[in-house]
Order: C-alpha cells, then sequence, then structure tokens
C-alpha cells in the first residue's frame, strides 16, 4: 500500500521503508517541516512512484520486499528521466563496506539507522537544489542591540 501524504509547496521527498512505524515517523517530521511526502513500501513501488511524480530526494531502505533498495537504486539510476534523482540509503547496516555497496549501487549518500528525524532532514537538506522554494531552518537573523547613548 502507498500512500501520498500532504503538504504545500514544498520540495518532495519518496520516502521508502517496508516498515510502517519508520515510514510513519520520518514522514510526520518532514511533513512539519514544510516538505511534500510520498511513499513506497518495497522497491519496485519507489521505481514506479520514482517516474510517475519525479520527486527531488528518495529515501530509500535497502532492505526492501518485492524488489530490494539495492535494484530499485540501479534502475531509478539507469533511466535517463530519474537519474538526476538523489538517493539517500537508510540502512541498519553502519559498516563501511555497506556504505561502499549503496554508493557503488548508486546512492548519492548513506544514513545508518537508527536515525533521528532531525538527522535525515539535514542530510536532506544537503541534497536539495538551491531553490528559494527549498524549505529551511528560520535564517538566524541578528538582533542588533542597542547601543547605549
Amino acid at each position: 500500500m502507498t500512500k501520498k501524504s500532504g503538504g504545500s509547496g514544498g520540495p518532495l521527498v519518496l520516502v521508502v521503508d517496508d516498515f510502517e512505524d519508520n515510514r510513519a515517523m520520518y514522514v510526520e517530521y518532514l511533513q512539519f517541516q514544510g516538505f511534500r511526502v510520498v511513499e513506497a513500501v518495497n522497491g519496485l513501488e519507489a521505481v514506479e512512484r520514482t517516474r510517475e511524480l519525479m520527486p527531488v530526494v528518495i529515501v530509500m531502505d535497502l532492505s526492501l520486499p518485492v524488489m530490494d533498495g539495492w535494484e530499485a537504486t540501479r534502475r531509478i539510476k539507469a533511466d535517463a528521466r530519474t537519474r538526476h534523482i538523489r538517493v539517500i540509503a537508510l540502512t541498519g547496516h553502519a559498516e563501511a563496506a555497506h556504505a561502499k555497496k549503496a554508493l557503488e549501487a548508486g546512492c548519492d549518500d548513506f544514513v545508518a539507522k537508527p536515525c533521528l528525524p532531525e538527522n535525515l532532514l539535514a542530510k536532506i537538506r544537503e541534497h536539495l537544489p538551491a531553490s528559494p522554494r527549498a524549505p529551511a531552518r528560520a535564517s538566524g537573523a541578528r538582533d542588533t542591540k542597542k547601543q547605549k547613548g
């Protein structure tokens, strides 16, 4: 089952994870941060949703049913229409060899689970194209101190 989640006007992120609690946590957090989010529960759905909706970033669990995240990423990166889309691998395997394999499969970055939503958000923001529409935290404008006179 794939759900499309709301959000208005922010960049579109595809969250691919077969574990519903993980998806729900990331989706809710990303929506709160101003992103539009769609979901997929397996690699085949991820490939189909990517071709259909053209997200800006895909958060891809690598251990998935039907088609794993490795193969889904290879197919996305092999397609001229979708190869530009950034794929962030999300997996419970934190070994360096696993990260290298994810990058070789075409992933643009790698995050080990468990991953706090704010850490995933930071990774996603690293991969957003420069755009005035990209949601960002408050700019941290400096307060000007009144000078004593």
